[in-house]
């Protein structure tokens, strides 16, 4: 049961479309192959873990109540997504104007994903500078697990973080699948990704005002 909860509360927060879950995606639709998008999927389900295991413990509960620490943390994560949206746009144009669909053979043209180091880098950043994301896991995973102690507050962390794992590499198989059925779609895609992003560094900025 206590499994179960951690499980389903995880899940609840992870749904909602987010730049950490646009970043997954856009990687599965645009690697070769489903394996070269791993180094994503890792990178994001470590940070998750990691930002769960700090709300568990409380830790996070003391950083965050340092207001300078706060709006740093929201002023960066703004920049970073601004950043994020333009990188993102800018690939969309790439592969508007790179994709010729009289050619037989387009895989020339077709779009690539970021190396693995970049993906580390990035998946990293989109999860950590996420304040967001972070208050969300700190208000909502950090203060359920207050109810439980010894075992069962490990078995609520550990759901926690399946729950991680198996949503990024469903994300990234959905990309992938995508990518195989229609490549065209890839660029709508990442414009929508690129607005996402800027929304929410509006949205934040409109919080930090």
């Amino acid at each position: 049961m206590v499994f179960l909860h951690g499980f389903l509360l995880a899940l609840g927060l992870i749904l909602p479309l987010g730049v950490q879950n646009v970043f997954i995606f856009n990687q599965g639709a645009v690697q070769p192959r489903f394996m070269r998008a791993l180094p994503a999927v890792a990178m994001a389900t470590l940070c998750d873990a990691l930002l769960i295991t700090v709300a568990v413990l409380g830790l996070s509960v003391v950083v965050l109540s340092i207001g300078f620490v706060k709006y740093l943390l929201l002023t960066i994560g703004i920049l970073f997504l601004l950043y994020m949206g333009f990188v993102t746009w800018r690939s969309a144009a790439q592969q508007s104007v790179g994709h010729n669909p009289t050619e037989a053979d387009n895989s020339s043209t077709a779009p690539t994903g970021l190396p693995p180091k970049k993906q580390l880098l990035f998946a990293a950043s989109v999860s950590l500078l996420n304040p967001h994301a972070i208050l969300d896991t700190v208000g909502v995973i950090g203060t359920s697990s207050l109810q439980y102690g010894g075992s069962d507050k490990l078995w609520f962390t550990l759901a926690c973080m399946l729950t991680s794992l198996l949503w990024f590499l469903t994300l990234a198989s959905l990309g992938r699948l995508i990518g195989n059925i229609n490549p065209k779609l890839l660029a709508p895609i990442n414009r929508v990704s690129a607005l996402i992003m800027w929304g929410s560094a509006v949205y934040l900025a409109v919080a930090l005002v």
